[in-house]
């Protein structure tokens, strides 16, 4: 066998998306030689974007004969392959949904190469020296219940040029029935999860990404995310992402006994589980923040890196789910506010306010930006496809700040009624013969929007957004 010694750590693309070659450095004497197959720390200094994959479980495949040939075999997951000895022809169909769809890339491995192969992608090989010990890492323990995909070795369209003829070599019976590619059925991508599918964002995330078998959009009836047996109630690892759109909002409310305990429990105990799910299965978790987790006191647009210091219950349980999000190896915190969607919020309520002829006194000492449940979902699938570096990314209308007094006028006058009829109120006049607790509210909601926009989003300007809100 010869090992070709002393190469460097480098990779090379393949025209499979994902599919990628390791040039591995091999140390060798006259004891034998000896290298590091996978070295974490060497690899992510060198820039190469696998130490993530988390493999669970390492399997070696021995082949006695020259000419052993194995099927080609698309997995629901990663996989990191490599020779401990020998030498292999392999070859790589990928059997993916999408444009590559049937691309085929082969090559030769000794101990001195190896190939990540993305979930999806087939994988097959030929041994071309007797002895050889196939290695390989996963990131998923092997399943009955997990999805396969299959292609004929000999399939016509891939044509793979196979060093030793398939009729002179060793293949099992079931490698010898897998389908043509014509009849092959692509596997899906991992799934979607969205939360909250009911509610304001749920509907607009809904409406965003669509129905497609791989986006699975889920209310408290179908899963409940308090319940103790949530790590059990899916196969996590089936899914890329989790969208959670569900959360406690009535922030007056949660300054009381009964809603103290639901806003902790749905906004932070919800999370955290949803958090330990995603971390340990490699998944993306978004959560939706809120402006509420400042207290309203900075002169200025808040940033992202800004300390919180929210006011009230409610603010306390976002921020605290910020934190716990944020440890998340992938993740996304989308914060807000003044969000306006499909139900009922403080837009639809002036619009009917005018039709009836009421004219309502609204608070003119809070100010910021609308967001519509629109550019949220819209934004969210930004982050997501991009696969944008993880962190936390402000996200509102765009253009000048208003208080509330100015959208509700604006409501008024877009829906043809005079906008005299609104007057100015202070919060703490609007507030002071209230019945029930009252939730202190930050009276500078106004966040920075430039991360966002330097990722290559542009939120839509929030008068636009009013008007075609109301149009709608």
């Amino acid at each position: 066998m010869s090992i070709e010694f002393g190469k460097a750590l480098t990779v090379t693309e393949t025209p499979i998306p994902g599919l990628i070659v390791l040039d591995l450095p091999v140390h060798g004497d006259s004891r034998g030689w000896f290298k590091e197959n996978w070295q974490r720390e060497k690899m992510t200094a060198a820039g190469i974007d696998l130490p993530d994959f988390g493999p669970v479980q390492n399997n070696i495949s021995f082949n006695d004969a020259v000419g052993t040939t194995r099927g080609i075999h698309a997995e629901p997951w990663d996989k990191y392959v490599s020779v401990a000895t020998g030498r292999i022809f392999g070859a790589w169909v990928d059997l993916r949904e999408g444009p590559t769809f049937g691309a085929v890339y082969t090559t030769e491995l000794d101990p001195s190469r190896a190939i990540f192969v993305p979930r999806g992608v087939g994988n097959s090989y030929q041994t071309l020296e007797a002895d050889t010990a196939y290695t390989y890492l996963v990131n998923d323990h092997w399943s009955p219940d997990a999805t396969y995909t299959f292609l004929n070795l000999a399939d016509e369209t891939a044509a793979i040029e196979w060093p030793i003829p398939l009729d002179q070599v060793e293949i099992s019976d079931k490698d010898k029935e897998h389908p043509r590619l014509a009849d092959v059925v692509p596997m899906p991508p991992k799934k979607i999860l969205v939360t909250g599918a009911n509610g304001q964002l749920g509907r607009a995330l809904r409406a965003e990404f669509g129905e497609h078998t791989w986006i699975e959009y889920a209310t408290r009836d179908d899963l409940d995310l308090t319940s103790p047996d949530l790590e059990s109630a899916r196969r996590w690892r089936d899914y890329s992402t989790i969208i959670n759109a569900a959360a406690y909002t009535k922030v007056d409310l949660a300054e009381t006994p009964e809603g103290r305990v639901d806003a902790w429990a749905a906004n932070v105990t919800a999370v955290a589980a949803l958090a330990r799910i995603a971390t340990a299965n490699g998944i993306t978790l978004v959560h939706v923040s809120s402006d509420y987790v400042f207290d309203g006191t900075k002169v200025g647009a808040y940033t992202e890196d800004d300390p919180v210091s929210p006011l009230g219950v409610y603010g306390q349980t976002k921020a605290a789910a910020d934190a716990v999000v944020s440890v998340v190896p992938r993740h996304y915190i989308v914060r807000t506010s003044w969000v306006i969607g499909e139900g009922n919020n403080f837009v639809r309520t002036m619009a009917s306010l005018a039709e009836r002829g009421i004219d309502p006194k609204v608070v003119d000492d809070q100010v910021g930006r609308l967001t519509f449940t629109t550019d949220i979902a819209r934004g969210i699938r930004h982050l997501v496809e991009r696969a944008a570096a993880p962190g936390v990314y402000n996200l509102t209308s765009a253009g000048a700040t208003t208080s509330w007094f100015d959208v509700a006028r604006n409501v008024f006058r877009h829906g043809g009624h005079d906008d005299a009829r609104v007057s100015g109120v202070s919060t703490d006049d609007y507030f002071a013969s209230a019945s029930g607790p009252v939730a202190a509210r930050p009276r500078n909601s106004e966040l920075d929007l430039s991360t966002f926009e330097a990722s290559g989003f542009a939120p839509a300007p929030g008068d636009d957004g009013l008007r075609a809100y109301l149009r709608s």
